[in-house]
């Protein structure tokens, strides 16, 4: 179904959506709680709390190379609050501004780290609703999750809600390494930031990857095929992309989950959207126009973002029955 979203005429297009929502700095209003969570491997995940510990909670899940405090995770902590709900949004491992101990680092597919916050969570405070809300990379990994666990996640999950998901990472490689000015802007911001972690194991970890190798990277087909795959137990690019995609597992989810995309996303064809109606767990929800994380409606001087609004609304739904 095509969601009830217009995108703002003052944004034409997927990519002035896409680069406004990243460059928009929200209100600083959020005073979250910073927590370093040590796990059974030796490695840790930083974590930020906000609101009251005992209500209802959503974690939230940040895309590639970004944080518990990239804009969007603001914006979404934002909106859950305002309906009532606490929140924990996690950094992915070597992404709170410290590098993590281990060689590994994290991946589309990487649900491991996931499962043990959300147990925690439920251990915490056994009974206490919880739902787990992602964007981009980190709505593959709350997908994925979902489905791998299926009816065996911990009763306290509610729901999910997840947002511009690359369902299919094969198709989304191609399309990010594909030809043209904004492919070459998307790619190069990222891979920027990955080199460097890339370097930063390879000094730490000599024997895993080639650092003389990783300045030449340009693609992300090379990336995941000598960082990601070497990190991660893979046997290369495409067991990584087979294997992580979260598209597959979305039969096995069985609790409701919000799957809310834009149809000229620069990132994800639109051709590797979930259909509507293949599980009754599932809301698909493809707006016309939006972007990448976008979703910018309104005026110049009173614009919302719809993405946001409507995910926090779902939970909060979930939730409150």
């Amino acid at each position: 179904m095509t969601a009830p979203f217009a995108p703002a005429r003052w944004l034409p297009g997927p990519n002035a959506q896409t680069v406004f929502a990243n460059l928009w700095r929200p209100p600083s209003g959020l005073r979250p709680r910073r927590e370093r969570w040590e796990l059974p491997d030796g490695d840790f995940l930083d974590v930020d709390r906000h609101g009251d510990p005992d209500g209802p909670t959503a974690v939230v899940l940040h895309g590639l190379e970004g944080s518990s405090r990239a804009p969007y995770v603001v914006r979404m902590v934002s909106a859950l609050q305002a309906r009532g709900l606490s929140a924990v949004a996690l950094n992915f491992r070597g992404c709170s501004g410290t590098m993590n101990r281990l060689p590994r680092l994290y991946h589309s597919g990487e649900t491991g780290d996931l499962d043990l916050a959300v147990r925690r969570l439920a251990a915490e405070r056994p009974g206490r609703p919880l739902a787990v809300t992602g964007f981009s990379l980190g709505g593959n990994v709350t997908a994925k999750w979902l489905g791998e666990r299926g009816a065996g996640l911990p009763g306290e999950v509610r729901a999910g809600a997840v947002i511009s998901v690359p369902f299919d990472l094969s198709a989304c490689a191609r399309t990010i390494d594909g030809p043209g000015f904004w492919p070459f802007v998307y790619r190069e911001r990222f891979l920027r930031m990955l080199r460097a972690k890339a370097l930063a194991k390879a000094r730490a970890f000599p024997a895993l990857l080639d650092a003389a190798a990783i300045p030449g990277i340009h693609t992300f087909a090379d990336f995941d095929e000598q960082v990601t795959a070497r990190l991660h137990g893979f046997t290369g690019a495409r067991d990584y992309w087979a294997r992580s995609s979260s598209g597959p597992f979305l039969s096995g989810v069985r609790v409701p989950l919000l799957l809310l995309s834009a149809d000229d996303d620069p990132m994800v064809p639109a051709a590797s959207l979930p259909r509507p109606g293949r599980s009754p767990h599932l809301t698909v929800e493809v707006t016309r126009g939006g972007g990448h994380v976008g979703f910018v409606s309104g005026a110049p001087w009173g614009f919302h973002f719809h993405a946001e609004r409507r995910a926090a609304d779902f939970v909060a739904a979930a939730l409150a029955s």
